[in-house]
């Protein structure tokens, strides 16, 4: 796996994506989160742990985080969403299917850009579908918070709402199959400035070219 990530030059944005794979860059990402949940109403104390089974990501504009999101690896302990959707998750597991999940995403809301929040799910999707072979993604998302993944990301409701003791908050189960989500990056990635009709994310993740050249480094790279 990739340890780190240099900065990537998103258009003529000051934004750069790296891995928060340090103790100070974890704990940047832990700040953005505890600061972006409390400011939702959401309990508990967040942080980003040392895990090789997570891969987390931070946004940075001038050296300040302004956004983060982690990606969690199905290993033998399970994933966070199995607290409280095992019954959920585990029938795609036993189809075959090699799960991930999409955790703790805080994006600073004075920061309004697409292009660098859609920059940071297409490098987790790099990392989930070609390096670690990812068939399906979860994420547990507030009731308010589940159009914006239905319709920006693509995502499906799962189950019914439940009680999500770590944010003392109730969820959705969203998933979304990553042969669709590559489908939708190859016809729509990188047409962000002749987008049409389309509403969604997608016309701000990275054309199919650029996709390949990322995932071409960040493999070399380990």
């Amino acid at each position: 796996m990739c340890d780190n990530i240099s900065d990537v030059t998103i258009n003529e944005k000051s934004f750069g994506i790296r891995v928060a794979d340090t103790d100070e860059g974890r704990s940047s990402a832990s700040l953005l989160i505890n600061k972006m949940y409390a400011w939702r109403g959401y309990a508990g104390t967040h942080r980003i742990e040392d895990n090789p089974n997570r891969i987390t990501l931070s946004a940075s504009d001038k050296g300040e985080v302004v956004g983060t999101v982690t990606l969690g690896i199905d290993s033998p302990i399970g994933i966070l969403a199995d607290e409280v959707f095992k019954d959920q998750i585990d029938p795609f597991r036993a189809r075959g299917a090699k799960v991930c999940e999409i955790t703790k995403l805080a994006f600073d809301p004075t920061v309004r850009s697409k292009m660098a929040l859609a920059s940071l799910f297409h490098i987790l999707f790099i990392y989930g579908r070609r390096m670690h072979k990812c068939t399906d993604v979860f994420i547990e998302v507030n009731p308010r918070h589940r159009r914006f993944y239905e319709t920006m990301l693509g995502f499906t409701r799962l189950a019914e709402l439940r009680s999500n003791p770590r944010v003392a908050a109730p969820a959705y189960l969203l998933w979304s199959n990553l042969d669709d989500v590559q489908e939708k990056i190859e016809c729509l990635g990188g047409t962000s400035n002749h987008p049409g009709t389309e509403r969604s994310l997608f016309p701000y993740f990275f054309s199919p070219k650029e996709e390949a050249g990322i995932a071409k480094r960040l493999i070399s790279l380990g």
